[in-house]
C-alpha cells in the first residue's frame, strides 16, 4: 500500500490512508482522487450537508465492492468533527449522526471509505422539522429521459405557479430532484402529505408522464413516478456535489432551468464537475436565502381527501 497523505482543508490536516486504493476500477480513479473531487466542490458540498444529519454510504474495498450504510459514526472521528443524536422509534435506539459543519469533515468521511453522502431534510435544531421539501422525479425502468424532462418542466411550471423557488439536480442515476426551501414549521407526515398532493397535481397535468401509484408492481414501467416519500423521516438521497457508488463516478449536480433540455446527467462526473463548479459556482448556494409555505398544499391535500400516505 502506498504512503498516506496528508490534505490540508483549511485549518485542519486530514490523513489519507491508501491513497492510491482504486474506488473506480472502470476509470481507475483513487480514493484521493475522490478526496480531491470534494476538495474542488467544497462550498457545494458543505452548503447541501451543513448542520444536517447524514447517513454515510461507505465502499472500503471500492465502488465495486460491498456497500455499508452507516447512520452512526465510525469510530476514531477526530474530537472536531460534529455529529447529532438521532432516535430511532421503530427500534428504540439512538445513533449519533455525522453533522457536517466544515468542508474537513467531508475528506474525513471519504478517509472513512464515504462516497456517498445522504443528508436528512431537517437540521440539527430541529431534527423534527424539516426544512427542505424534496420533490423526485424518479424514473421507471423503461422510461425514457426525455419524458423525465418533460415531467420537470411541468415540475418547474408548477412551482412558478406558486411562488415557489425549486433548485434542481440531476440524482447521479437516471432521475431528477428539485428542492425547496420551508420553514421548519411541519411534521415529516404533513410535508409528504403535502407533497402528494403537489404530485397528484403533476400527474393531472402530464397523465401520459406522470403516475404516483404507490406500488412499484402497479406502476406503468415507462412513466415517471413522482416519488413524495423521499419527505419521510429517516429517509435520505443523495445531497447535491454527491459522487455516487457506480462504475462512471456520476455526481448528483445542480444544474439551472435553461439547461434542462439540453441536459445529460451522464457527463457528470468526478472528472467534469469540478471544471464546471469553478466556472459557474454552486447553484444551489442561495436556497437558504428562500422560503416557501405549504400551507396551500395541505389545502390541495385537504380537498382531495388525501390521507398522509404509507411510508415504504
Amino acid at each position: 500500500m502506498s504512503a498516506a497523505a496528508e490534505l490540508q482543508v483549511g485549518d485542519r490536516v486530514v490523513k489519507l490512508t491508501n491513497p492510491d486504493r482504486v474506488y473506480f476500477p472502470a476509470r481507475g480513479e483513487t480514493k484521493l482522487d475522490l478526496a480531491r473531487y470534494y476538495l474542488s466542490v467544497g462550498p457545494g458540498i458543505v452548503n447541501a450537508l451543513r448542520e444536517r444529519p447524514c447517513m454515510l454510504h461507505r465502499f472500503p474495498t471500492g465502488v465495486d465492492g460491498e456497500k455499508v450504510h452507516q447512520k452512526r459514526l465510525p469510530k476514531g472521528a477526530p474530537d472536531w468533527v460534529q455529529t447529532v443524536q438521532i432516535h430511532f422509534p421503530r427500534f428504540d435506539r439512538t445513533a449519533d449522526e455525522l453533522c457536517v459543519t466544515e468542508l474537513a469533515s467531508v475528506i474525513w468521511a471519504v478517509q472513512m471509505s464515504t462516497v456517498e453522502f445522504h443528508p436528512w431534510n431537517s437540521r440539527r435544531a430541529d431534527v423534527e422539522h424539516p426544512d427542505e421539501w424534496r420533490i423526485d422525479i424518479d424514473p421507471m425502468p423503461d422510461c425514457t429521459l426525455e419524458r423525465v424532462k418533460r415531467v420537470a418542466h411541468v415540475v418547474h411550471g408548477l412551482l412558478d405557479e406558486l411562488g415557489a423557488e425549486g433548485f434542481p439536480k440531476t440524482s447521479g442515476g437516471s432521475g431528477l430532484h428539485v428542492y425547496v426551501r420551508i420553514p421548519p414549521r411541519w411534521s415529516f407526515g404533513e410535508l409528504r402529505r403535502a407533497a402528494l398532493a403537489f404530485a397528484r397535481e403533476v400527474e393531472r397535468r402530464a397523465p401520459a408522464d406522470a403516475t404516483t401509484i404507490w406500488w412499484r408492481k402497479d406502476r406503468d414501467p415507462s412513466k415517471v413516478f413522482v416519488d413524495f416519500n423521499q419527505n419521510a423521516r429517516d429517509h435520505t438521497i443523495a445531497c447535491a456535489y454527491s459522487v455516487r457508488g457506480v462504475p462512471d463516478a456520476r455526481v448528483s449536480t445542480p444544474f439551472s432551468w435553461s439547461e434542462l433540455d439540453a441536459l445529460k446527467p451522464a457527463e457528470f462526473t468526478i472528472a467534469t464537475v469540478p471544471q464546471r463548479f469553478a466556472a459557474i459556482g454552486d447553484l444551489h448556494a442561495r436556497i437558504d436565502e428562500t422560503s416557501f409555505d405549504i400551507s396551500v398544499l395541505l389545502e390541495w391535500a385537504d380537498r382531495d381527501g388525501l390521507e398522509e400516505p404509507p411510508e415504504g
